[in-house]
């Protein structure tokens, strides 16, 4: 399993986000982050997207943890955020004994 995080900001909160992720706390070592990757889109304005891994032992402090990096951007105008479990092909298909 991964967990999944989308969040989207107007270009004009750009600097706030970027102070804010700058002052998070480095993560477990339990947990490994692909990203965050950024794109901007006009209209939809900045989106970020971030992979973190761990094993499914500890997924549930993992998802505690992930969902707190989330805090510090309370408040920052038009923020927006998803945190998401997803299931590997391979864990999908045991869940319906094809696996």
């Amino acid at each position: 399993m991964v967990i999944i995080t989308k969040s989207s900001f107007p270009p004009s909160s750009a600097n706030e986000i970027g102070k804010r992720f700058t002052e998070l706390p480095a993560l477990p070592d339990y947990i490994t982050m692909r990203g965050p990757f950024v794109r901007g889109s006009a209209g939809e304005g900045v989106q970020v997207t971030a992979i973190y891994e761990c094993d499914n032992s500890k997924l549930a402090e993992a998802v505690e943890h992930v969902s707190n990096r989330m805090v510090p951007y309370f408040g920052v105008t038009g923020f927006k955020y998803s945190v998401d479990t997803w299931l590997e092909a391979i864990e999908a298909l045991k869940m319906i004994g094809l696996g």
